[in-house]
């Protein structure tokens, strides 16, 4: 028999993270599917949360020091410090928080310490300027970032870095989709409804497609927040007006199964961000139902679609609504793009990247790659 022990890795989410059914938003549901890494046991570091975890995957609940010094970040970094010292994991992955990164890694220079970034660096707290960014490559064990835009936006300005970030794409678990099911004559909306989102684009595009597309319908699934009682915003109030005039139904909060139902019945699937969204966690969701994405070319989402999405800049929302048309009366075209789409998205199974995880994690184990 061997005595071989398979290595921890503790993953530390952001201290506000949810981690649980019906609370989890993009980073939690990543984190849950990256638990399976093969040959590692896994436990989530994360805030106390309101409600049961996951039943499939060891969680930790610390809260930030009541030390008065620091921020939330800096606080709740030096009570996982110490909860580390304790388990002795062989290796720490940090979510989207370099102040985090950093602070474990001074409090704890014998252990790696690896980032994974979520969201572009710049305006984040230490990884805002080019001389944070080098610092996180020359401290860190490892970084890395869920696409080639968010790597480029991680090394602008920077000449010769210590370490290069390495990309691991962003996965789904293609066992959780719920099985195909006919198509309906429905467009989706599904995501936060904030500006940077999109939705006023898509409202105003389904106001020009609509009446030239008979027995079509558009559906908004969302809310200002990933929870069943997010606030009425101002905004969510003016987009719920105009989706109205418009004849776009627009549903509030549904929890993520029932997101990916609704993108299994629907024909098209809009995403139209205006920030340049690091990854597309919905588009590949989209792809992966069979739903024809029409999708916003701006940050990580072209590496999403690929060849297979339709781009329309969310600024002109005419464009948007030709492609609905287009692609409304065009059924041979839709039921290409859907297969296409679902082939595509196979790329970013979960097994194939755990298995990259586990294999980054491998090298940051190497003694050499401490140094």
């Amino acid at each position: 028999m061997s005595n071989t022990v398979t290595p921890l890795a503790a993953v530390v989410l952001p201290p506000r993270e949810g981690f649980g059914p019906n609370r989890s938003g993009a980073i939690g549901l990543l984190v849950r599917r990256l638990a399976a890494a093969p040959g590692f046991r896994t436990l989530v570091i994360g805030g106390p949360q309101d409600g049961p975890g996951y039943p499939d995957v060891a969680f930790l609940a610390v809260k930030p020091t009541r030390w008065r010094f620091g921020s939330t970040n800096i606080r709740y970094a030096i009570s996982i410090a110490a909860t580390l010292r304790r388990l002795k994991p062989a290796l720490v992955e940090v979510h989207n928080r370099p102040e985090i990164a950093l602070a474990l890694a001074a409090r704890l220079p014998h252990m790696p310490i690896a980032l994974v970034l979520h969201n572009d660096p710049h305006g984040m707290r230490g990884a805002d300027t080019p001389g944070e960014r080098d610092l996180l490559l020359r401290k860190l064990a490892l970084v890395m970032t869920c696409s080639n835009w968010l790597h480029d936006r991680l090394l602008e300005g920077l000449a010769a870095p210590a370490r290069a970030p390495i990309v691991l794409h962003n996965c789904l678990d293609l066992r959780e989709m719920p099985p195909p099911q006919p198509k309906e004559h429905t467009i989706l909306f599904a995501g936060r409804v904030v500006a940077d989102k999109g939705p006023d684009a898509f409202v105003a595009a389904c106001a020009e497609a609509l009446p030239h597309l008979p027995g079509w319908r558009a559906v908004m699934i969302g809310a200002d927040r990933f929870r069943p009682d997010s606030p009425d915003t101002a905004y969510v109030e003016r987009i719920r007006s105009a989706a109205a005039a418009a004849g776009v139904e627009m549903l509030g909060y549904r929890d993520h199964p029932s997101v990916l139902e609704a993108m299994t019945r629907a024909a098209i699937v809009v995403v139209p961000s205006r920030w340049p969204e690091p990854f597309g966690l919905v588009a590949l969701e989209a792809m992966a139902a069979g739903a024809v994405l029409v999708s916003s070319p701006n940050g990580g989402l072209p590496e999403v679609g690929g060849d297979v999405a339709i781009y329309a800049n969310p600024e002109h929302p005419s464009e948007i609504a030709a492609a609905l048309r287009a692609l409304a009366t065009d059924a041979p075209r839709r039921h290409a793009l859907g297969e296409a789409g679902r082939a595509r998205a196979r790329q970013f199974d979960m097994p194939a990247i755990a298995a990259q995880l586990a294999a980054l994690r491998r090298g940051v184990m190497e003694p050499s790659n401490l140094a």
